[in-house]
This record gives structure tokens, sequence and C-alpha cells, in this order.
């Protein structure tokens, strides 16, 4: 049956964090600040990844990479004595990305390299959440490789894939990946856009523009979806690609993207420095950042060492960064009026954690990291501390830490994390985080 639409919730419902040890095998629903843990799952191992996925209706979707489902979570269901987990669909693994239509109905998953030295699967997971019968999920065999991909809305969805080696951007509709046969038959895309770049690793999808954005070497490649074209309604022209250099400042590349619907930004994190991986101690990392609306685009100094993924809140964009001199996260204010540009507003030291990276060893393979989590309806920002089971909130506005979480298992590799608040609008970022 079609899911029913979430009852309206009280504003006075509190944040929500799900907290995701995918090499445990467990996940709990937290509540914020006070760490009441309101709901687990055992032996569910997030695809880290490809993430959680917000979905309308302060639902969040992820998958679980050892049984092969696509997982819907109702954060607020335990409140009114639904389960946790409002559906389960079967989908392709290991997962690699994970992405929406806006309207959260049509979804995609990817596959990618999972423990294996070499991608082998190619298999491409299109899902219907409310189709007549019930929400049906189909494979089809794609390219081989670890592809991005989003998913954009209208009266005929397109599937967007972002592959690498060679480069390109690969179109199906997505109602023809949900009429495929059966046994994961070759999918024909509609359209192909070659990319210049072999080593794309990013995306972005802008809803309101129809816009696709992907990470390269030589800058941020953008695709738009031609809204007036009735005889081509699938239709993706490709747009002049924005550069990684700004404000004087040149060099490096990202390999993240992610919007920020409070802003209507994208922002990503420059990396640049030695090409060795021992070496990352050194490695320079700027916040990138481009206005959706005005087209400015500016970079701005966090400090050298790790920095990834980063987390979207009210009022600040939250960093982590892991050094041998110290971890910190650092806040950024990215006031939303035009022409604005984002300054740091505080750095807060973070504990060291036991089997952090170390210098002259890789920052990925074998050694503890971070995960950071915030909410575009909130200011609390969560960050965990791989290895040692626990997970430091902060109030981005007070620039302090409010209280450290405890769970049960160790967060191995950091684990993930998401901050649920109540009508937050973080669906309008379509994309797994």
């Amino acid at each position: 049956m079609p899911h029913a639409p979430t009852p309206r919730l009280s504003s006075h419902a509190p944040p929500r964090l799900l907290v995701a040890d995918h090499v445990a095998g467990r996940i709990s629903l937290l509540d914020l600040p006070d760490g009441t843990e309101r709901a687990e799952l055992n032996h569910r191992h997030l695809a880290e990844h490809a993430g959680f996925l917000a979905l309308p209706g302060d639902l969040t979707a992820c998958v679980d990479d050892r049984a092969g489902e696509l997982l819907v979570l109702d954060p607020y269901g335990p409140d009114a004595g639904r389960p946790l987990v409002r559906r389960r669909i079967p989908v392709a693994v290991p997962a690699e990305h994970l992405a929406a239509d806006p309207g959260g109905r049509y979804l995609a998953v990817t596959t990618g390299l999972g423990r294996n030295e070499a991608a082998w699967t190619g298999l491409l997971t299109a899902v219907d959440l409310d189709a007549p019968d019930g929400a049906v999920a189909v494979r089809v065999r794609e390219r081989t490789g670890e592809p991005g991909v989003t998913v954009l809305g209208g009266p005929s969805p397109l599937v967007v894939l972002r592959h690498r080696e060679p480069g390109e951007l690969l179109v199906h509709r997505h109602r023809d990946l949900m009429r495929s046969a059966p046994a994961c038959p070759p999918a024909t895309p509609v359209r192909r856009i070659a990319l210049p770049d072999d080593d794309g690793h990013g995306d972005a999808h802008d809803p309101l523009t129809g816009r696709v954005f992907a990470a390269a070497g030589s800058g941020v490649h953008r695709a738009r979806r031609e809204q007036n074209t009735p005889d081509a309604p699938d239709a993706l022209v490709s747009e002049a690609p924005l550069s990684w250099s700004a404000d004087g400042r040149s060099g490096g590349r990202g390999y993240y993207l992610r919007l920020d619907p409070v802003r209507r930004m994208v922002w990503s994190c420059v990396r640049g420095g030695p090409g060795d991986p021992g070496q990352w101690p050194d490695w320079s990392n700027d916040a990138w950042w481009h206005h959706l609306d005005t087209g400015v685009t500016g970079r701005l100094e966090l400090g050298p060492g790790l920095v990834f993924r980063l987390a979207v809140t009210a009022r600040h964009i939250a960093y982590t960064r892991v050094h041998p001199d110290g971890d910190e996260l650092i806040l950024l204010t990215a006031p939303p009026a035009a022409g604005s540009r984002p300054e740091v507003a505080a750095r807060l030291p973070l504990p060291a954690m036991s089997g952090a990276p170390r210098r002259g060893g890789t920052p990925w393979d074998g050694v503890q990291r971070r995960a950071v989590a915030g909410s575009p309806g909130g200011d609390l920002v969560a960050v965990s501390r791989g290895g040692h089971g626990e997970i430091h909130v902060f109030d981005a506005d007070r620039a302090a830490q409010v209280t450290t979480l405890s769970v049960p298992t160790p967060l191995d590799d950091g684990g993930h994390l998401a901050l649920v608040t109540p009508g937050d609008g973080a669906h309008a970022d379509p994309i797994g985080r």
C-alpha cells in the first residue's frame, strides 16, 4: 500500500539523531540533547558511503549493505506507536550512492566496490515507493564502476548517473527502468554527456533549477534539464563548468559536493598539497562555495590535515578537521543575503581519537575517523569520536559544546550520523549524505 502521510509534528518535538555503527551493525535513534534512546535496530549495517537520505515528511532512507535492503525510517514514529522502520525494499549492493527525486517517491541506488578490489556488479536499482501495488524495486545492468546518482523530478523523472573512467553523465528515464524485464537486463541510456575528466567524485542536485553538479579535477561540471522542450522532455544540456579557483586561491580540487537549501549554495572542500597519502597532515583545505542564484563563487582557508564531509545547520556550515596537532570542529557563518561571504565563526577543539590517522600512513585505511551531522532547521551539530563510542553535541549559535553522548558500540571508522528536526526541509537536498 502507498505510505500514509506522516502526521504533522509539533514544533516542540525534539531533534533526533540517527547513529549508525556500520561495522558493529547497529542503528540507534536518540533524542537531543539528552541522548535518550527511542529505538534501536540490531544487525543493520549501513552502507556508509551512500549515507542517510532525507525524504519528505521527516522520513529518512538508507541502505543495509549486508541485507541488501533499502530502509525507510520514521524517526518520529516511535512517539506515535509506529516502528522506526516503515519500509524495507530489496536493492542491489554494495550500495555506493542513494538519491531521490524532489518529491521523495522515485529513488535510485548505485553499486560500487564494497570490499572488492575492482568493480564487479554494475547494478542499478530503481525504486517507486508509491506504486499502485506497493513499493516496487527493479534492478538493471549498467556500467561497472562507482557511479554517483541524482534523480531529477518532473512529469518524467530522470536518473542521471555520473561515471568516471571514462567520465560521462548517463541519463535514464525512471519509468523505463521500472518497466525493465527480470534478471537484471542491460539498460540503455536515452542520453550521454561526455565529461573531460576521468576522476569524477562528488555530486549535487538543485531541484529548483534542475541542475546537476559533478566534481572532478578540472572543476565542477554542470548540466541542466531543459524545462521548455516538449519535443525533447529528456533533454539534459551541458553548461560551463565552475572553477575550483576563487578569491585568489588556486590549486587542488574537491571530492564532495553538498547542497545547502537554507542559503541556496553548493559547498565542498578543496584539497591541495602532496599527492602522497602518507603526507596527509600537510594537505591544504579550503571551504569552496557557490551561490546558486547569484553565481558568486569563493574559497576560505580551513587549515591543514584531513577535511572531507560537512554538515548544514540553520545558520552555519560545519566541517571537522583531523590533524596530529589536534582535531577541531570549524563553524562557518554563511548569511543568506546575496553578495555576503562566509567567514570562520569558531574553531572548537575535539578530543583526540585512539587509533587516529598518523603521519606516514593513509588517513582512511585501518584508522578511526569522524562523522558530522546537522539539520537545516536547527543549530545543533553532532560529531562522532571513532573507536570511543562517543558523540559530541555542539550548539553552533553559542559556539559551545552541549554534551557528550555514549552509545554501546565503538563507532569504528567514525560511524555515520543524521540529525533530524521536524519540518527542517532537509529533503531539499535529495542525495544521500
